[in-house]
């Protein structure tokens, strides 16, 4: 499943799980009917919480340049371009509103722009750029997710066959900017499919050596992306058991299955690779974990108890910090929080709660940034909070 999905309505229990939505139609609703009130909330002053950019549409993940420029990548709001039936039965439609902003010195631009972006009216919940991450001291990498079986991108125009790649762009933000795909991360899972129906919707990358390392949220993998465009499957992240919500209308405590949905990937400070999960349909509270993979691809469990986690970021001593999108769990609402991890532990430290739809972190300075209003178009933000 992918985290700009959800796996399904759950107003359609007995329907097969798609993988394929950002959120459940009850986390939806909650979100567009209380965006100012709860955008409002990373305001407050005993969280030590400042804005430093406003106006983004759908802000995902986010990383510091070799430069100390903050590069945030924007799912976009689709746009007015070709449209198809959604996951979901909805109608989403194709733009090319996806962008990466830079901040500089406290001022925003953005300065990749026209990047292929899929969304529903009104440009919520969009599928585009996913994550940025530095690739030389002149270029960044861009993930763009897609969020479907790999044979929907082929109905797009060639314009948006980009989505479910990674993208290098050299001198963002100047005239001799340029594009290039390093990797096709969606064609990896048309071809190897390790688990469930096909999906891809690629996430969360780190620059690892001359190639990178990515989350694949529809397919439940981690995928190496080496120099030249080869990749290989890392890990494959198995479901989980979850109890059945009381809509569903089962006995109760019965479990289904929940899938993991990797969402971001970072290395640790002893080299293994740390992934979070945001965990499928019911969402439930408390059921994501943060995995260790070791170079052998063996997973382990680093810290358990937290719930649909989009981010991960390691400060210089060690620290590991977390962004749940809803500490509460999707289906009561996207409300969440950035936290401090405790290693081996389900009980951990809430630095900054409250606030609206919050996705991705980078650390710098003694504090983290945040961004928050992931799922709306133009409202979303990125937000300073002291450690």
């Amino acid at each position: 499943m992918s985290t700009s999905e959800l796996e399904r309505s759950p107003r359609t229990p007995s329907r097969t799980p798609s993988r394929r939505r950002f959120a459940s139609t009850a986390a939806l609703a909650l979100a567009l009917a209380t965006p100012v009130a709860l955008a409002a909330a990373p305001a407050r002053a005993d969280n030590h919480v400042t804005v430093v950019a406003q106006g983004l549409d759908n802000p995902r993940h986010l990383s510091f340049g070799t430069h100390g420029d903050l590069y945030v990548a924007e799912a976009g709001r689709g746009g007015e371009g070709q449209c198809l039936t959604g996951p979901e039965g909805d109608e989403v439609c194709l733009g090319d509103s996806g962008a990466v902003t830079r901040v500089r010195h406290g001022v925003q631009r953005r300065v990749v722009t026209g990047l292929p972006s899929v969304a529903a009216p009104g440009g919520a919940q969009a599928i585009g750029p996913t994550d940025v991450a530095p690739a030389s001291p002149r270029a960044i990498a861009v993930s763009l997710g897609l969020g479907a079986d790999p044979a929907v991108r082929d109905a797009f125009p060639a314009s948006a066959h980009t989505l479910g790649t990674i993208q290098v762009v050299t001198a963002p933000g100047t005239s001799s900017q340029s594009m290039r795909t390093f990797a096709d991360i969606t064609a990896h899972e048309a071809a190897t499919n390790p688990i469930h129906d096909p999906d891809s919707n690629p996430g969360g990358l780190i620059k690892d050596g001359s190639g990178y390392v990515i989350a694949d949220a529809g397919g439940n993998t981690i995928v190496a992306a080496a120099k030249g465009g080869a990749t290989s499957t890392v890990t494959v992240l198995q479901d989980q058991m979850a109890t059945a919500p009381p809509f569903l209308g089962l006995p109760e405590g019965t479990q289904i299955p929940a899938q993991a949905v990797p969402t971001s990937v970072v290395r640790g400070p002893d080299g293994a690779l740390y992934v979070s999960q945001l965990t499928g349909f019911p969402f439930e509270a408390g059921l994501s974990t943060i995995l260790r993979i070791a170079a052998d691809g063996t997973q382990s469990v680093y810290a358990s108890g937290l719930t649909n986690v989009t981010d991960l970021a390691f400060d210089g001593a060690g620290t590991l910090y977390a962004v749940q999108l809803a500490s509460d769990g999707l289906l009561n609402g996207p409300v969440g929080a950035l936290v401090r991890v405790t290693p081996g532990s389900a009980s951990h430290t809430v630095v900054a709660g409250g606030l609206f739809a919050p996705y991705g972190v980078a650390l710098r300075g003694g504090a983290a940034y945040v961004t928050t209003g992931s799922i709306v178009a133009g409202g979303g933000q990125v937000v300073r909070v002291s450690l």
